[in-house]
């Protein structure tokens, strides 16, 4: 039923893609992927009708999905039937609302996932944003799956273009399989599109409030040859929202805007639900939700911006951190390495549950003082642990894959729990019932 379910909606997409010709931005990679996506689609909203999916539809379901406009009704045949009717309709009678151009995540969960993705909707824009091994479990090597995310410049129809991330030398090692022109982007000096200047705008508060929200911003120059414009993220935490910005500069360059329209677009650029997003915590304390998923690469991302935000005086920065799925034989060490990093970002760590516990181990070993690492049951008792020991102007960062559920602990450090469903990650559904 599902493979059926499955072939009819792509079926059902293709047809949508044929009749209705729209430009498709295509965006994958280990980390960053929503973010990037989000960036693009707010700065190609000045000149274009964008469609974005309502979440993170990255897959075989997801894309096609994304197409039609349709969020997933999960095991209901009803919904499956108005999705399929929704579909039937847009070909039937043209609807002039439809996107022109469509920002869209490939994901890669096994070997073909990003050619199928491809043969299914080959990018005029494909955008590459890191490697990390992620997924790690289901490929032979951390090489074999940049291999697999390096389809998507492989496969860009012939007329696109891609854009690479020049900060991940994964990526740009890379660069010589694109079958088409490629544009770099980061802060790297070498890049085409770059950011100079970098400053994170976080003033340390003896107490954080709801009301003093957002409590940061990013601010750079976006440089491109000689060209210049001064760019403000609100709300940005680190040098992930940064990429994402620069990503969504470099597709807003190909598809005609200027440094200035870009600039102002970014400036309303949204940070999502558990992407590093600062929330004011109880006690006065700050909390630095990014626990939508988990990457090696996103928890250093994560630590280095902790590790870079003012604290007031007496305040200290705390990481609770749950584990990273789908490392295979890669997970001792990956959690490892990230305990180190531990060490020196943070003045007290909380580990939450069995899978995580090389990340405590790798703390000790760096030289963290034993006593300010804390070993937890799972998400819900690093929640409690943390509710009895924050204090004012703390700032805390929570992370850890889908599986370690880690927003159950930053509910339970929200100033304003009664807003979790705007606020964090999977707040509906099953997640809650789990």
């Amino acid at each position: 039923m599902k493979r059926l379910v499955q072939r009819l909606i792509q079926a059902q997409a293709k047809k949508i893609l044929a009749a209705y010709r729209p430009a498709v931005v295509a965006v994958t990679g280990s980390v960053g992927k929503t973010s990037a996506r989000n960036a693009i689609a707010a700065v190609l909203g000045a000149r274009f009708r964008v469609g974005v999916p309502p979440g993170n539809y990255n897959n075989e379901f997801g894309v096609p999905l994304a197409v039609i406009g349709a969020t997933s009704p999960g095991r209901s045949v009803r919904g499956w039937l108005r999705v399929l009717w929704k579909a039937q309709r847009l070909l039937w009678r043209r609807d002039p609302a439809y996107p022109s151009l469509l920002v869209l995540e490939y994901g890669a969960d096994k070997p073909g996932d990003i050619a199928a993705l491809c043969r299914f909707a080959a990018p005029d824009a494909a955008v590459w944003t890191s490697v990390s091994p992620v997924h790690a479990a289901n490929y032979p090597s951390v090489e074999r799956l940049a291999q697999e995310k390096a389809e998507i410049i492989r496969c860009a129809k012939p007329s696109g273009e891609a854009f690479l991330n020049a900060d991940d030398a994964a990526v740009m090692a890379h660069r010589a399989q694109a079958a088409v022109p490629t544009r770099t982007y980061g802060l790297s000096p070498n890049a085409d599109v770059r950011a100079e200047n970098v400053e994170a705008d976080a003033p340390p508060r003896a107490a954080y409030a709801p009301a003093d929200a957002p409590f940061s911003a990013a601010t750079f120059d976006l440089a491109v040859g000689g060209d210049r414009a001064a760019v403000r993220l609100p709300g940005a935490v680190g040098r992930t929202a940064v990429s994402a910005a620069l990503a969504a500069a470099a597709v807003g360059l190909r598809f005609g805007l200027s440094l200035r329209e870009i600039a102002a677009r970014l400036a309303d650029v949204k940070t999502e639900p558990g992407r590093l997003r600062p929330l004011a915590g109880v006690k006065g304390c700050l909390v630095l939700d990014d626990t939508y998923n988990a990457a090696p690469a996103a928890m250093a991302a994560a630590l280095d911006a902790l590790a870079r935000w003012p604290v007031a005086d007496g305040a200290r920065r705390i990481a609770a951190l749950g584990h990273m799925a789908e490392l295979g034989a890669l997970s001792e060490q990956e959690h490892r390495l990230v305990g180190m990093q531990a060490a020196t970002s943070c003045d007290a760590l909380v580990v939450a549950g069995e899978m995580a516990r090389d990340i405590a181990r790798g703390a000790r070993e760096a030289g963290m003082d034993a006593e300010h690492v804390v070993e937890v049951k799972d998400a819900i008792e690093a929640g409690r642990w943390l509710d009895a020991h924050v204090r004012a102007g703390d700032v805390v960062l929570v992370k850890g894959s889908q599986s370690a559920r880690m927003e159950k602990a930053a509910k339970d450090i929200l100033a304003e729990p009664d807003r979790a469903a705007e606020l964090l990650p999977r707040q509906y559904g099953k997640w809650v019932e789990d």
